[in-house]
Order: structure tokens, then C-alpha cells, then sequence
């Protein structure tokens, strides 16, 4: 069995099939994520922290599959680099992160409540990712295009610089007005 199979597997088991989210439920929009990023030229270690980016439960999605504490179960399921990825992207407040993210580059660590400064690879990498799982949500709710499509336009231009050249290219096409 390869990896991603074991992860698949891993989050079946977890439960991941059973919670609803636009398109669906979490299992396909985790797959779906992964697999976008796979697309669009994203590492191994993002694809692997896309199939599994909402295991802690994230700002916008408080639902965890696994406590923060057992860590290194992930970390053992997809590698360490992917595992401190999904942290970040689980721990990131939005709300204190997102708007400045492109200026200081540091991320609010909701979990721990303080300040992280990811390096150049790793800021990368959770742009790229929170880009793309909001791409899936925008094309599975039109309500949530209609309410944040704006908003995602602005932000994500901001973010230009910091992205893979790819993420923004379909950003712009997915949100295009």
C-alpha cells in the first residue's frame, strides 16, 4: 500500500467520510485539495499536507481528527515536513494572519497563541495550500463565491509574490468576476 493509500485509509477510519463539507464531505474535499495541488506542480510534502490540512482542525473548519497532542501520528503517516505544514495551517488565525501575511510574513499561532515566523519554502507552501483549499470551497458553494469572492480576489493578489506561479494563475481564473 503507498502512502497516500495508508493516509486515504487512515482518514476513512477517522471519520472523515462521515462530516459534511461543501462538495460533499471532508474526505473528498481533502482529496480534492491534494490532488489540485498535485496539478499545479505543488512538492510531495504539500500534496501530502493537503490530503490531510484539516487533521487539527483549522480557523475556518473546528472539527480535528486528531489531537494536536498525537502529533506524531501524522508526522509518522506523512512525513514531518507535511506534518508541521498541516500544523501551521491548522494553528493560523486568519482573522490575525491573512491580511498582513505578504507584509511581515508571520503567522498567529491560534493554538499555542503566539507568533511564528515560517522560512521562504514554508511560507510558500501555506499559501499555496490555503489558496487551493479555498479554490475548492468557492467552486463547491457559489453562496460562499458570492459573499467572499472579493475578498479572496484582494487577498490573494496580495499573497502574488509569496505563491507558486500556477496557485495564482488558477486563483485568478477560478475568481475571476
Amino acid at each position: 500500500m503507498s502512502t497516500d493509500e495508508g493516509v486515504r485509509v487512515w482518514l476513512r477510519d477517522h471519520g472523515a467520510e462521515r462530516i459534511a463539507h461543501p462538495g460533499g464531505n471532508l474526505y473528498g474535499h481533502l482529496c480534492r485539495v491534494s490532488e489540485r495541488l498535485a496539478v499545479l506542480g505543488c512538492g510531495s510534502e504539500v500534496q501530502a499536507a493537503g490530503l490531510t490540512h484539516a487533521v487539527y482542525g483549522t480557523d475556518g473548519f473546528d472539527l480535528a481528527l486528531l489531537d494536536r497532542a498525537d502529533r506524531a501520528v501524522l508526522r509518522d503517516l506523512v512525513g514531518a515536513d507535511a506534518e508541521e505544514l498541516v500544523y501551521l495551517y491548522g494553528a493560523c488565525d486568519r482573522g490575525r494572519t491573512w491580511r498582513e501575511l505578504a507584509e511581515t510574513g508571520q503567522v498567529f499561532d491560534r493554538f499555542e497563541c503566539h507568533v511564528r515566523t515560517p522560512d521562504a519554502a514554508q511560507l510558500r507552501s501555506l499559501i499555496d495550500l490555503s489558496i487551493v483549499n479555498e479554490l475548492d470551497v468557492v467552486e463547491h458553494d457559489p453562496a460562499v463565491a458570492g459573499r467572499h469572492g472579493a475578498y479572496f480576489r484582494e487577498l490573494f493578489a496580495s499573497w502574488a509574490a509569496l505563491a507558486s506561479e500556477q496557485v495564482i494563475r488558477d486563483a485568478r481564473r477560478v475568481l475571476r468576476p
